[in-house]
């Protein structure tokens, strides 16, 4: 694969089944759906923990969060763990972030040469709150989602203005520079993750009157799981959800998700107009999606295909156009593709990373490997591990009944298989393929240890209570709204 620069963007909270080339209906999604149209749509990607912090940690490391004990929202990515931005680096590649890492701190060495209006967890130490999880607290901030969502302007989106132009400059002095190693540059845009608030152009798009129901969200068509109950208790999004608010809330949703899809047009235009597109492949993913009210359930946190699945285009260089490719991927495929597309071996230290190079994906000469999700933050009882195998999705709860979904026959998951007698053996083989990649009641465990070791250091349970939540990250310069 001949060595091409890349131009990473990546989105917050975007779920795969809100874009128009996976399928979506409603939303409009032009220069996404163009993208895939020019390059390659991966139709089975996921994250590897629904949930901001772990997941990027996992992202920037090419490992399982279980590996790397970055767990939740307040234990974030300090730069201990070798990054791919560490490995490019280090061989003389240029390699800028802009925009939202949710690390620990720009005090770090995070693996790039400049971290542009970077947001980090706040105060260097995130959310504590999801250290607690015996018992778990009732997560009041989360009713501020529904009375906040509606038409109006918000800081995220104005952060997400910010950062496309200083990207869009960014590239112009780049295509002004004199010709050297490809180059990297990380574009983090913040939306489409809540507040739930688009501005009028894009809310416009989505008459309320037209926007459907959620999927699943009669109180009958509910699972009923101890693990999901317990997420519900906890964050008790819905409880202040009428149809009018879900309805303002999803058209609100869609119209975040079209305002991302507006960035990425002028980055791709950015692109065209410096010259640069020849050179230089794009890869567009999002840190993990959004049940957005589907089960009765909000935000992320759980393995269903609203929130641990999420979009994924690669286009470019070298790079099939129009192509689905079907095999299961996750975001530590990123580590191995990014190094590779920059023409750079393998580093020694890299060769035991379980993710595979998305060029050698699409060959066919990757090797065999089991995609890991993993859950051990806000909301989580227990731990919680996913796997593909083949059609079934598998997901084990540390002492909680499993489930089992064959997603080519029911994609919405809307049947557990796992209760079924007939199913045995499936339910068998797909637990001794995750046991494989991970010891879930040992990593249950260790994380519980290692948050219990930050409660205490905290000053205990109730000093973490009193300090109060916050339902999202503030954007650079503003201060969080505690609840």
């Amino acid at each position: 694969m001949k060595p091409a620069n890349l131009l990473f963007i990546l989105s917050d909270e975007h779920s795969r089944r809100v874009l128009g080339s996976y399928g979506h209906a409603m939303i409009r999604t032009p220069h996404l759906d163009r993208l895939a149209a020019h390059g390659v749509r991966f139709s089975d990607a996921y994250c590897n923990s629904p949930i901001c912090v772990p997941s990027r940690a996992a992202l920037a490391t090419g490992r399982y969060v279980h590996n790397i004990r970055f767990w939740d929202n307040g234990i974030p990515y300090d730069g201990s763990v070798p990054s791919w931005g560490h490995r490019l680096r280090a061989a003389g590649h240029r390699v800028a972030s802009i925009g939202k890492l949710h690390f620990r701190s720009a005090a770090d060495d995070n693996g790039f040469d400049e971290e542009l209006m970077p947001l980090h967890v706040v105060d260097g130490i995130g959310d504590p709150l999801g250290w607690l999880r015996d018992p778990l607290p009732v997560r009041k901030a989360a009713l501020r989602l529904a009375r906040d969502a509606g038409c109006g302007d918000s800081t995220y989106q104005r952060y997400d203005d910010d950062i496309t132009a200083a990207a869009i400059d960014w590239l112009w002095a780049r295509a002004a520079a004199p010709p050297g190693r490809p180059w990297v540059l990380f574009v983090s845009l913040v939306c489409p993750h809540f507040p739930l608030i688009a501005r009028p152009e894009w809310y416009g798009l989505y008459p309320e009157a037209e926007i459907p129901e959620p999927a699943l969200y009669a109180p009958h068509q509910r699972p009923d799981h101890p693990y999901i109950g317990a997420i519900r208790d906890c964050m008790v999004y819905d409880h202040a959800f009428d149809q009018k608010k879900r309805r303002r809330a999803i058209a609100a949703y869609f119209g975040l998700v079209s305002f991302v899809d507006h960035n990425v047009g002028r980055l791709m235009d950015a692109l065209a107009k410096t010259g640069l597109s020849a050179g230089t492949r794009v890869l567009y993913a999002s840190d993990h999606g959004d049940n957005l009210g589907a089960r009765g359930l909000w935000g992320k946190s759980t393995m269903y295909e609203e929130s641990a699945g999420v979009p994924m285009l690669f286009a470019g260089p070298g790079l099939p156009e129009g192509f689905v490719c079907h095999e299961p991927v996750s975001l530590v495929d990123f580590f191995p593709t990014i190094v590779a597309g920059a023409g750079l071996p393998a580093n020694p230290e890299d060769c035991d990373l379980p993710g595979a190079s998305l060029f050698d994906i699409l060959r066919g000469t990757a090797p065999r490997r089991t995609l890991l999700s993993e859950y051990h933050a806000a909301g989580a009882a227990t731990g919680a591990f996913m796997i593909r195998k083949g059609p079934f999705k598998y997901v084990h709860y540390v002492g909680m009944p499993p489930q089992l979904f064959d997603l080519e026959v029911d994609p919405q998951e809307a049947r557990d298989l796992a209760p079924d007698p007939g199913w045995r053996g499936p339910l068998a083989e797909c637990e001794r393929e995750l046991r494989r990649v991970v010891d879930p009641e040992a990593a249950d465990a260790l994380a519980r240890a290692d948050q219990a070791a930050r409660i205490a250091a905290f000053g205990g349970r109730e000093a973490i209570l009193a300090r109060g939540s916050f339902g999202y990250s503030p954007t650079p310069g503003t201060a969080p709204l505690y609840n």
